[in-house]
């Protein structure tokens, strides 16, 4: 890959939320890939971050080498986290890329700290670890490297192809720690795809990369997600996804109902407005009491998800935590209430 006519740009710190790091350099290169992408190389200070809410979670801590997604899903709900760094929360996130350059250095000193107690660490929760930015900067094998090393216990969701790259060293994990693989696929409808997640991999290709782990022996399952009210929500629709998920060799199913919380909230509604403007009534009287769904839906969307994964032959889905290569499984939205029959739908961050 050739990275030609790169702009370079030393910022000085002080210069805005973004400029808290050591420094930050700001690049763009002029290849069709990133054509219009900002990436901000800072020299983090911390790496390891405490998930706010973590009683609720199934994993306390995170590393999110990447803030901002050129995978661009209209429905990120990690949109919001751009205004921390005076950036815009729409295109802004797409194509304004902060990249931790000394995240595996940070994160090897902290794994060896006396304070640190080799608790279970998830990436992709936040933004993509393996969207286009790390076949660039390749930060993931030192990421990986350093929790190998450590015997640290960690998970790893994502939309990317690139974590086929990372196999050898996945495995190597494995050996040592419990290693957590997960697959997003919310859908396999090809229009629905090309609108809601330009920069992604086509939903064929991400069930190549589960079908290419359970050929090397790493089990790996899919977090269906987003289901789309009103868009990818049909019967055949779950039906057509559920039955290639499980061609695909998953290990687990897991649906998500799509949630629209403050900054993702108002990017997708104004593309729902372009797109299908006679759903934005629908969204509105769905939404009104705040991010989530209501739960009959939730429940509605899990029970016949799990009924299609039975019938298809995939096993039940383990939501009680991570066991070795298997996927991250998502706490409980915090709307929802348990109580009472039926399945509960399960929230991200």
């Amino acid at each position: 890959m050739r990275w030609d006519n790169l702009a370079e740009n030393t910022a000085k710190e002080g210069s805005g939320a973004l400029f808290a790091a050591d420094a930050v350099t700001t690049r763009t290169f002029d290849t069709p890939e990133f054509r219009g992408i900002t990436f901000h190389e800072i020299r983090a200070r911390s790496i390891v971050n405490r998930v706010p809410g973590a009683s609720r979670m199934p994993f306390e801590w995170t590393v999110n080498p990447y803030r901002g997604c050129t995978h661009a899903c209209v429905y990120c709900f990690a949109r919001r986290t751009h205004s921390y760094l005076d950036l815009d929360t729409g295109l802004g996130f797409d194509s304004q890329i902060v990249v931790k350059v000394n995240a595996a250095e940070l994160l090897s000193r902290h794994l060896a700290s006396r304070t640190w107690h080799g608790q279970h660490i998830a990436m992709g929760t936040n933004v993509d670890c393996y969207q286009r930015a790390e076949g660039r900067y390749r930060l993931m094998p030192g990421i990986i490297r350093a929790l190998r090393d450590h015997a640290n216990a960690f998970s790893v969701l994502t939309k990317g192809t690139l974590i086929l790259r990372d196999l050898d060293l996945l495995r190597q994990a494995a050996e040592v720690t419990e290693v957590g693989v997960s697959v997003s696929v919310g859908f396999t409808d090809q229009e629905l795809w090309r609108t809601v997640e330009p920069g992604t991999p086509s939903p064929e290709r991400r069930l190549d990369v589960v079908r290419a782990l359970t050929d090397s022996g790493i089990g790996c399952g899919v977090l269906m997600a987003p289901v789309i009210p009103f868009l990818g929500d049909r019967p055949d629709q779950l039906r057509d996804t559920v039955r290639a998920v499980a061609a695909a060799g998953a290990t687990s199913v897991t649906p998500l109902v799509l949630h629209l919380r403050p900054g993702a909230r108002e990017w997708f509604m104004q593309w729902l407005g372009r797109r299908h403007p006679h759903l934005v009534e629908r969204y509105e009287r769905m939404y009104a009491d705040g991010a989530y769904a209501p739960t009959w839906y939730q429940r509605d969307i899990t029970r016949r998800v799990d009924e299609l994964a039975a019938e298809f032959g995939i096993g039940p889905a383990d939501r009680g935590g991570a066991r070795r290569i298997t996927r991250e499984t998502p706490a409980p939205a915090p709307a929802v209430d348990a109580s009472g029959p039926g399945p509960t739908q399960l929230s991200l961050l």
